[in-house]
């Protein structure tokens, strides 16, 4: 059975991040670190809620940039100034977000309309006219988000749903909409029977760089946890130095450890090769379900995780208050239910333990409020490492058996 032109592509390295693509990300996690700013003024569950709500609609469109610069890579001017207004529109956005609920809404909102603007001028390089059948859904996810910015209260909350919506189905019209007319490459078009129809464009929409990919969202990743890093910083603030201070500090930072092991000591290379063995016709799916559905909990997890180191450390001898707690253990609980449903997609072993660790994480929240700061971060660290050396022990004892001597 020979290689089509699809299945030699795959098997090529794949071209790296670019440095312009680097600098984006960057602006796109200032709005992950001022969501942690607005949670951290008021940890409470509607305020845990809206921040989710305001990253989901926020992550569609960072995931729709990292898909766009996969396809279309920003190697020349005229795409480079057009990713750098994307930029700008993120930055307005994030700085709207602290008072977003409050009297900068409809500021957010033109500002994610110029993202969504931006977004469909680049993809016309890649897609021609056929970009409308995103561009359309997205605008209108913005326009409702911009329409709550003018009401208040649960009107504006159900705005926001509105938008969710319309992007969750954004993909559904992309795949349906009439008048596709993909230029496939004709060995392709071929093996489809040279039709032009949802198979066609699923192959179009899969024919992503898996190593690009992959890389992309795990330098995302490794820059949000840059802001649980900051966050130990804020925490201590002007406190006095002192060795209590110090063990708080490194037990934080060993959390965050922790949460990178998690992900990037097995799970980033494998989900390179899962996508490699992946038909382009079904890869796209693949890529929703791993880096949008996956991913959003993990990156809200380490949002939640920052508001609540921001608001605990420097009270290491104190008994957090409940929404502090929750927000330390629900953080680091839904980075490993987030991590679980990712491996659970590209069909990466084992995924039991992780899920497991998930409601064992989450339980240190009630011990956590009867006990000193310190005491919940030493509680959270050992289920982390426990997780760890329970899954390593059991891969190694595993080894023999899968693997063909």
């Amino acid at each position: 059975m020979h290689a089509t032109p699809l299945d030699t592509a795959a098997e090529e390295p794949g071209r790296r991040v670019t440095t312009l693509e680097l600098f984006f990300d960057l602006v796109f996690v200032f709005t992950l670190t001022q969501l942690t700013v607005l949670l951290a003024h008021d940890l409470t569950f509607a305020t845990a809620g809206r921040v989710a709500l305001i990253l989901v609609v926020l992550f569609w469109m960072y995931g729709a940039y990292a898909y766009l610069t996969n396809q279309v890579p920003p190697d020349r001017p005229s795409r480079r100034l057009l990713l750098m207004l994307g930029m700008g529109a993120f930055l307005v956005c994030a700085l709207a977000v602290p008072r977003v609920f409050v009297d900068t809404g409809v500021v957010f909102g033109l500002g994610f309309l110029g993202v969504v603007i931006v977004h469909t001028a680049l993809y016309t390089r890649g897609h021609g006219r056929d970009s409308i059948w995103y561009g359309v859904p997205n605008a209108l996810a913005a326009l409702s988000v911009t329409a709550a910015g003018t009401v208040d209260g649960l009107s504006a909350d159900g705005f926001w749903l509105l938008a969710i919506a319309l992007q969750f189905v954004t993909p559904l019209v992309a795949e349906h909409g009439p008048g596709r007319g993909w230029r496939l490459p004709r060995a392709s078009a071929a093996e489809q029977g040279g039709g032009r129809g949802a198979e066609a464009l699923r192959v179009q929409l899969g024919a992503l760089d898996p190593a690009h990919f992959v890389e992309r969202h795990g330098l995302l990743l490794i820059i949000a946890f840059g802001e649980s890093v900051i966050s130990i910083g804020v925490g201590i603030g002007d406190l006095p130095l002192t060795p209590g201070l110090f063990g708080g500090a490194f037990l934080a930072l060993a959390l965050s450890v922790a949460l990178w092991w998690t992900y990037f000591v097995r799970d980033e290379e494998a989900a390179e090769a899962a996508f490699r063995a992946t038909p382009p016709a079904a890869r796209w799916r693949l890529a929703m379900n791993a880096y949008y559905y996956a991913f959003l909990p993990m990156l809200l997890g380490i949002a939640y995780l920052a508001a609540g180191l921001k608001t605990t450390l420097g009270h290491l001898a104190g008994h957090p208050r409940p929404g502090p707690a929750l927000a330390l253990a629900g953080g680091v609980a839904l980075f490993l239910a987030g991590d679980a449903a990712f491996r659970a997609a590209l069909r990466l072993r084992p995924v039991r333990f992780r899920a497991a660790a998930a409601p064992l994480a989450l339980a240190t929240a009630a011990a956590g409020v009867r006990m000193p700061v310190y005491g919940e971060l030493l509680l959270l660290v050992a289920v982390l490492v426990g997780m760890l050396a329970v899954e390593a022990r059991s891969c190694a004892a595993a080894r023999p058996v899968e693997e063909p001597v």
